[in-house]
C-alpha cells in the first residue's frame, strides 16, 4: 500500500474512515461533524460515505455528546465523538470522572466504557477565549481514562485507531496548531501504534528533552540546534499521558542525567510537574542536575496579539538545556 503525504488533521480522517469501515458498531457524532465535516474538517466526507446512521450532528451540548458516548458505549457500540474545542470540554467533565471512567469497576467487569472523546486543543492558531486551553493534567488525574496525545500525522493515525479499538475510555488531544503545519507519509493499512507508550524520536547522550503534542516540535527543533553547539538531547514524545510509559523515560533519564520537561500549559500543578516527580522518585542518583520545566506561565491564554509570549519555543527550550548543562 503506497504512502501519502499527509497532515494531521488528514490522518485523523483517514483513520476514522478505516474505523467506520472495518467495525460496524464505530459511530461518529459530535456538533456540526456531519454534513459540515467537522470546525476543522476532520470529519470532512465521512457523512457522504457512511450515512446519517454512523455519522451524526449532535445538539450544542458537551455533556450530552460525553453522556450518550457512555451509554452507546455501554449498549456495544464504539463512540468516537468531537469536542469543537478543549475549552469547551469542562461540561464533559462530569460524564467523564463519574461514569466513563468508573463504568469497568462500577460493574465489576461487566460493563467497559470503549469510548473515544476527541478534542483539538493548544494554542498557536489565534483563537478567541476558551478556544486555545491545554489543561491535559486535569484529564490525566481522572481514574480509569486513558489521555492520549499524538505529535504527527503517523502517530495520530496510529494512535487514534488504538484508541478507538481499545475497551476503555481514552481522551484523544489533537494539537491544532499542527493539524496543518507538517507533511509526512502515512499509509492507511490500519495499523495502530501502541498506547502507553513513548517514543524516542531523537538519540543523544546529553539532556534529555520530555514533551507531547505541538511541543515536540518545538524540541526537535532546539535539539537540532543544540546540535550545532555540540550538546546532544534525546527527545521522547509522552504521547500516553495517561498511562505514562515511566520505563522509556528513567532510561533516558539515567542515560543523560538530565532532563527538561516542556508544556504548553500553565506550570502550577501541570502535567510536566508529574514527568519531573517521577524522574524525582524513580532516577535521582542518575541526575546531574534538577530537572527543568519549561512551560506557559499561570495565566489564561492571552488573545492572539500576545498568544506567542505565552507559548515555549526552541529558544526557550534551548536556554532551558544550556542551564542544565551548567551543572558540573
Amino acid at each position: 500500500m503506497a504512502e501519502t503525504e499527509t497532515s494531521l488533521v488528514e490522518a485523523v480522517r483517514l483513520a476514522l474512515r478505516r474505523a467506520l469501515a472495518e467495525d460496524e458498531t464505530v459511530l461518529v457524532f459530535g456538533e456540526d461533524v456531519a454534513r459540515n465535516g467537522g470546525v476543522f474538517r476532520a470529519t470532512e466526507g465521512l457523512f457522504a460515505e457512511f450515512g446519517e446512521r454512523r455519522v451524526r450532528d449532535t445538539p450544542l451540548s458537551e455533556a450530552l455528546i460525553a453522556g450518550m458516548s457512555v451509554g452507546v458505549a455501554a449498549a456495544g457500540f464504539r463512540p468516537v465523538a468531537e469536542i469543537q474545542f478543549m475549552g469547551f470540554l469542562y461540561p464533559a467533565i462530569d460524564q467523564l470522572a463519574n461514569h466513563a471512567g468508573r463504568l469497568r469497576n462500577r460493574t465489576r467487569g461487566r460493563l467497559s466504557c470503549p469510548m473515544v472523546l476527541r478534542a483539538p486543543y493548544g494554542g498557536g492558531v489565534h483563537a478567541p477565549e476558551h478556544h486555545s486551553e491545554s489543561f491535559e493534567a486535569m484529564l490525566a488525574q481522572i481514574p480509569g481514562i486513558r489521555v492520549v496525545v499524538p505529535s504527527s500525522p503517523a502517530r495520530a493515525y496510529g494512535l487514534l485507531l488504538a484508541a478507538i479499538r481499545d475497551p476503555d475510555p481514552v481522551v484523544f488531544l489533537e494539537p491544532k496548531r499542527i493539524y496543518r503545519a507538517l507533511r509526512e507519509p502515512v499509509v492507511d493499512d490500519g495499523a495502530a501504534l501502541p498506547l502507553d507508550r513513548a517514543f524516542v524520536l531523537r538519540e543523544g547522550d546529553d539532556a534529555t528533552l520530555v514533551a507531547w503534542g505541538a511541543m515536540v516540535r518545538d524540541c526537535l527543533a532546539a535539539a537540532a540546534a543544540l546540535a550545532a553547539e555540540g550538546l546532544s538531547c534525546e527527545v521522547i514524545d509522552l504521547a500516553s499521558l495517561s498511562q505514562l510509559d515511566e520505563a522509556t523515560l528513567l532510561a533516558s533519564v539515567e542515560k543523560t542525567g538530565r532532563c527538561v520537561v516542556v508544556q504548553e500549559a500553565p506550570r502550577h500543578c501541570g502535567f510536566a510537574a508529574e514527568v519531573a516527580a517521577r524522574i524525582a522518585e524513580r532516577a535521582l542518583l542518575s541526575l546531574q542536575a534538577p530537572v527543568a520545566r519549561v512551560t506557559g506561565y499561570d495565566t489564561v491564554m492571552p488573545l492572539p496579539k500576545l498568544e506567542h509570549l505565552q507559548l515555549p519555543d526552541a529558544g526557550r527550550i534551548a536556554a532551558a538545556v544550556r542551564e542544565t548543562m551548567s551543572y558540573r
